[in-house]
């Protein structure tokens, strides 16, 4: 008797291990090669230490920040994918998906950096620009870092609960409110003298942007 077969449909995985292997060996290099501040990076949450010690506008370049950006990309990418895949909207294991998500958040950041250093200038707030885009890019580096270990599990678990992406996006917001908190307090003083092209360009490049990045991911997946 002929049994008949039935084709059993695989999903490839092993791009998404090497890039979990890739940004968790980046971390980990990192950690090695800078292992004071990386130790003040990662209380960044409970103390801004960090954020004071390593306020100049040469770290923005350093290798520590650049190797770490390379990880926060990837895993706010890996996160909208796998989001998206909890709520039934893309597959976990589409690899396209993931690279056209990557792209769009780099060249996003990149964009909205471009754009800030513009109308920083323009508003001849080019000083307090600089340190504010730092003290962010810390920040989102920090949650980056955070949901890494969480995107492992989301990828290589099913059946997970809906509200696991709810919560991780709560935290990651309030990390974010307290990380503007914590610039206001430290610019305070050039706030004040410049409020208007302060409350302005927060409006303008702070909120705007992030809404249509929003609405762009929701309206594509439905």
């Amino acid at each position: 008797m002929i049994e008949h077969l039935h084709p059993r449909i695989i999903e490839n995985k092993d791009w998404a291990t090497a890039l979990f292997v890739l940004t968790f060996a980046v971390v980990a290099m990192t950690k090695s090669a800078y292992e004071t501040r990386f130790s003040e990076f990662s209380k960044l949450i409970f103390s801004d230490k960090y954020a004071k010690i390593y306020r100049d506008n040469s770290h923005m370049k350093s290798i520590f920040t650049v190797g770490l950006f390379f990880v926060q990309v990837i895993s706010f990418a890996f996160f909208i994918l796998l989001t998206m895949n909890i709520y039934d909207k893309a597959s976990k294991t589409d690899y396209i998906l993931f690279i056209q998500i990557a792209t769009f958040l780099l060249y996003f950041i990149l964009a909205k950096y471009l754009i800030e250093k513009i109308v920083a200038a323009a508003f001849n707030i080019d000083d307090f620009v600089e340190l504010f885009n730092l003290q962010k890019v810390t920040y989102r580096t920090y949650i980056g870092v955070l949901i890494l270990p969480i995107n492992a599990i989301l990828f290589y678990y099913d059946n997970i609960s809906t509200i696991v992406p709810l919560v991780t996006i709560g935290i990651s917001l309030c990390i974010s409110l307290y990380s503007y908190f914590i610039s206001i307090k430290t610019y305070q003083n050039v706030i004040i003298g410049k409020l208007f092209y302060f409350i302005l360009y927060l409006c303008a490049l702070e909120i705007a942007p992030y809404y249509f990045l929003y609405y762009w991911i929701t309206k594509g997946s439905a």
